[in-house]
């Protein structure tokens, strides 16, 4: 069963009607959701499903091979059909600050030094993200990333999306950063979140609509995650 995933095209959209297709335990699946399931280093949504004036609470969301499952507790009180999906928005809105932000800083951090994201994780309160090819940088170089990321931040960019074919995709230039080839042969249509000019990568993730609602980022902590390789930990310090 696919359920029609709501955040591809409105990651503001904070609450749905669905039905309840499926229940296993505390496995809840729906027909239509607006919960964001782990993927692509960022985290859940958390928030309420509620049904016959009743509220239950929804703390974990998985795709579980291609099935968006709830983890809902009390679910055995829930019943099939109609229902009511709620997000926690306050948790929503840090993902995509975080997650609009690495964006930006993966953008820099490639036309600066030519170094690729290898990884991710990204919540609501803070975000880590590594690259490869990035060499020892003094506290001056790390600085002027952080700038030039604020920079771009404050400028108000719009961040949008589009989706395109597989082919398309593969033949835009700069795409090399998104590694195309390592998703499923099976995903033929690819969705791009491009931020203005600065940056377009391929991205299932929630994502803020203007650079300017992100904030300012802070960079917490830089480790070594083997030669040449870099983990860099940020934050928000103040909101957009």
């Amino acid at each position: 069963m696919n359920t029609r995933e709501l955040y591809l095209d409105d990651s503001y959209l904070t609450s749905c009607t669905a039905n309840v297709v499926k229940l296993e335990g505390e496995k809840v699946s729906l027909d239509r959701t607006v919960f964001y399931p782990t993927g692509g280093g960022q985290e859940y949504d958390t928030g309420l499903l509620i049904q016959g004036g009743q509220t239950f609470e929804v703390y974990q969301v998985k795709n579980e091979k291609g099935e968006i499952i709830h983890y809902v507790k009390n679910a055995d009180q829930l019943k099939y059909g109609e229902i009511k999906a709620e997000i926690d928005w306050e948790r929503r809105q840090g993902l995509m600050k975080h997650h609009s932000l690495l964006h930006i800083l993966g953008a820099v951090v490639y036309k600066k030094y030519n170094a690729l994201c290898t990884g991710n994780k990204i919540y609501p309160d803070r975000a880590r993200i590594d690259f490869n090819n990035l060499h020892d940088l003094s506290d001056e170089e790390y600085q002027e990333i952080v700038n030039e990321t604020n920079k771009i931040i404050k400028e108000n960019h719009p961040v949008a999306i589009r989706y395109v074919s597989r082919m398309e995709a593969e033949n835009i230039p700069g795409l090399i950063k998104t590694a195309i080839n390592l998703l499923p042969a099976s995903v033929t249509r690819i969705r791009l979140i491009s931020i203005d000019s600065i940056d377009e990568q391929a991205c299932g993730g929630t994502h803020v609509s203007n650079t300017g609602e992100i904030g300012e980022m802070a960079l917490l902590k830089v480790s070594s995650k083997g030669k040449n390789n870099k983990r860099l930990e940020v934050a928000l310090v103040t909101p957009g």
